[in-house]
């Protein structure tokens, strides 16, 4: 095929929709413009200390700069299986049950190529974080986009779709406290979903990357549901529960047969995580519950701070129980513009970035994404900013 064709994988991907977003923000920061950035879900905390110096530590150690493997260290694997036993009262075997992945995303976007036939019909909630539906379209499968604006209408969906569909689907995405919607659900979800699977043979995918960040009740993960294990995968992050988001290091648990699938995709990819970061992700796992808890009570502080002084501003938005978001419904005056052109609006005249809805599928359109990601007084000042617009 000549260079000059479209190859045929990147002819399956949308024109990235953020694209447009961002470059208008790279073109009014070269202009001096001061943008409070809202749009992306990056932590802007340090990392805790303890961390760090776990990881300077190893770092001295020539042996740790040899490659490592590719599933993660056995000392990283424990210290994951501890996590899960704590946190959800799941037992799980580090050694067929967990592989450490290059971040949440990574851990997903292997288990998309490792399951993945081409034309599996998998089931995805749209909105979603794009890797849920692009990691199986990378990797040769059709999504079957079920509308999931609310967990409620997600499961509808879901059922209302393996009945209408010729052949049960390979696999359906849950994604709980979700992005980008910020929503949150109990046991009784994971029970029906694993209820319909299980009748169905399909493999769940469950993103818990959010495991941490809540506010009043813990997020469960779908391994507290009795027998979950048979049917499920669950991926989840360091990145947001410790500030760790460029370190890249997250984990896959659950059904042994599936973790193994992942191992032997990624030992074809990569050698694991540089060691001396896995040695300081099990210190950060293994780290005092207050650690946790002051990076909870940061977000806490800024969504209390945005919810109030946006509303000032004129923009009411619904209070996220979880994650570092606000999924924002755009204000009826300006809901013709959609998305990115209200997104695109409020940097120009309130130079506050914010995430348009649409690119995380057509469904999220009448949205937009807001994330916990300034100070409160940056928050307060965009507040301010908007208002100018709102108002007017």
């Amino acid at each position: 095929m000549p260079v000059s064709e479209e190859f045929y994988r990147i002819k399956q991907l949308p024109p990235y929709v953020f694209e447009e977003v961002n470059r208008l923000k790279a073109q009014l920061r070269a202009q001096r413009r001061d943008i409070i950035d809202l749009g992306m879900g990056n932590p802007d905390m340090p990392t805790p200390s303890h961390i760090i110096e776990k990881l300077c530590e190893t770092a001295h150690d020539p042996k740790a700069h040899r490659y490592s493997v590719s599933r993660g260290i056995i000392g990283l694997r424990k210290a994951m299986a501890r996590y899960y036993e704590r946190r959800f009262n799941v037992r799980l075997d580090p050694e067929t049950e967990i592989v450490a992945t290059l971040g949440s995303k990574e851990g997903f976007a292997n288990l998309a190529q490792a399951i993945t036939a081409p034309g599996d019909v998998i089931l995805s909630p749209n909105p979603a974080y794009p890797i849920h539906a692009y990691g199986f379209i990378i990797a040769g499968g059709v999504i079957e986009a079920v509308p999931a604006l609310t967990p409620e209408q997600y499961l509808r969906g879901l059922h209302d779709a393996v009945a209408r569909l010729p052949k049960a689907p390979r696999a359906m995405v849950l994604n709980y406290p979700s992005n980008p919607t910020a929503q949150m659900v109990g046991l009784d979800f994971y029970k029906d979903a694993l209820a319909l699977a299980r009748k169905h043979d399909i493999i769940i995918l469950s993103d818990l990357a959010y495991s941490e960040i809540y506010f009043d009740t813990p997020p469960p993960s779908i391994f507290e549901v009795p027998g979950a294990i048979d049917n499920a995968v669950e991926v989840n992050s360091l990145s947001k529960s410790f500030a760790m988001a460029g370190w890249r290091l997250g984990m896959a648990v659950g059904n042994a047969r599936l973790i193994a699938a992942l191992a032997r995709v990624k030992s074809y990819l990569d050698y694991g995580a540089f060691t001396p970061i896995q040695v300081a992700g099990v210190a950060a796992l293994d780290s005092p519950p207050d650690v946790i808890d002051g990076i909870r009570s940061i977000y806490r502080a800024r969504r209390d701070v945005l919810i109030e002084h946006f509303a000032k501003a004129g923009w009411d938005i619904p209070t996220p129980e979880a994650s570092m978001f606000a999924w924002a419904p755009i204000p009826e005056a300006f809901r013709a513009m959609g998305s990115v052109e209200f997104a695109k609006l409020l940097m120009e005249k309130a130079e506050v970035a914010v995430a348009p809805g649409l690119g995380f599928g057509e469904k999220g359109d009448g949205h937009v994404r807001i994330g916990l990601v300034e100070n409160q007084q940056r928050i307060r000042q965009a507040a301010r900013n908007l208002k100018k617009v709102l108002t007017t």
